[in-house]
This record gives structure tokens, sequence and C-alpha cells, in this order.
């Protein structure tokens, strides 16, 4: 059956997601930090191994995946391990999304803290997730994809815990020694109302998929299926 790497895979959510469509995941990540909390699944292998040297075995990957990380990788160096370890009907697919969107009144707080509270503590790269990667080189032959969006409901505290994970935020915190997300506080629960009640928060993804190197045997549904679960779970 079809083996898939998730590379730069931070605790293993996309991981997970793939464990059900694929026989094998090998899931990589430079961070031991993060590889030693990855999601347990019987068909996860966690490895500690950078995107752009992965040391697996030539052609030996049906699919190669980044969610929300191409931005972090020496994009050539990444471009030819995954042409090394695609097999020839090799499928490369690579993801990111936008802001979440709740309601006016909250996607307002939520938008001036992210344009202009925190403009100065975001990192250069975040320019590349605003234009849907379009800033960065893609050299492969690319298969059409449908509009995705990821949904989720969420109390007040389940937003606020993604705000958090922000790397903006953490930038602000190490810099300022404090938690930014008390300056927008009284704001968030003026907007939010009962703090406990479900809200459904929602943003667009943008997949890229692309054929590794010749074409591929993994039909387009199963793709896109598989991608729209990866990202059900938490749109962060």
């Amino acid at each position: 059956m079809q083996t898939s790497i998730p590379c730069a895979t931070g605790n293993g959510q996309a991981a997970v997601g793939l464990a059900d469509h694929f026989e094998e995941v090998i899931a990589t990540d430079s961070s031991a930090d993060q590889i030693r909390i990855g999601t347990f699944r019987p068909n996860i292998t966690y490895v500690v191994a950078s995107a752009e040297s992965s040391d697996l075995g030539d052609e030996s990957i049906d699919l190669v995946t980044v969610a929300q990380a191409l931005h972090w990788l020496d994009s050539d160096g990444f471009y030819r391990e995954v042409r090394r370890v695609s097999r020839k009907d090799g499928i490369i697919a690579v993801w990111c999304y936008d802001i979440l969107s709740i309601n006016s009144e909250i996607d307002a707080v939520i938008n001036h803290f992210y344009r202009e509270t925190m403009r100065r503590f975001w990192f250069p790269e975040r320019r590349h997730i605003e234009t849907g990667y379009s800033s960065l080189p893609f050299p492969f032959e690319r298969i059409q994809a449908p509009a995705l969006s990821m949904t989720a409901s969420w109390n007040l505290a389940a937003v606020t815990g993604y705000l958090r994970t922000w790397s903006a935020v953490h930038n602000y915190m190490e810099r300022e020694g404090a938690d930014p997300l008390t300056l927008i506080e009284s704001d968030l629960e003026s907007a939010w109302g009962d703090s406990e009640e479900l809200k459904r928060a929602s943003t667009r993804l943008l997949l890229l998929p692309a054929s590794a190197s010749f074409s591929s045997s993994i039909s387009s549904s199963t793709l896109f299926h598989t991608s729209s679960a990866v990202s059900q779970s938490n749109p962060t």
C-alpha cells in the first residue's frame, strides 16, 4: 500500500489525518521535542529529520506533504529531497490557511490584533502565508485542487488558545515579557458574549498538489479527501 511522509510535522496533526488513508506514515520534524509529543497511531513512525535531508530511501514515498510550514524550509534543498524520495508516480501536496473567521464583531477584534498589534512581531516569512505561497517557487506540475476550508465549533477559551499558538504572540512574550492577549481580552469577551457558547470558526485552506515526478496513481479524490480529513480537527 501507499506510504506518506508529512514533513515538519510538529506534534503530528497532519500525520494523524494521513494515518486514516495510508498504510504507513513516516512523520519527520527537525525538533526532537516535537517528535517526543507526537500523537500516537500504530501506523505512524516519528523520526527526527529535516525536510531537506530525511535519510529515507530513494523512490520510497508515495505522498510528501507539508502543512503550514513550506515557508520555513530551504525550498531548493526540500524540492531536491522530494524528487529523491518520491516514487515515479509520487505526489507532493503543501497547504496553508488564512486567519480564522467567526462573525463580523469578533473578526474585527482578531483582525486588528493580527494586523496592527502583532504587526512588528511576525517573522518576515509570514508574508508567504498571506500570499497563499504564490511568492514561493513551486517547480512541479500542479494538479487542480477545489476550494477548501476548515471549520470547527469553538468556545472563547479555544479561540484564545489558538491565538496563543501564533508565532507573533510568542515573539511578543519573549521581547516584551507580557501576554499580548490581555490587550484584547475585554474586547474579545464583549464581542463573544457567553464564553462557553460554541461558535463556528472557519478559515480558507489553500492546497497545492502536484506531481513530484511523473504521472501519479494516487487519485485526486483520495488526495482531496485526505487533505480535508487532515485539516478538520483544528484550524491552526
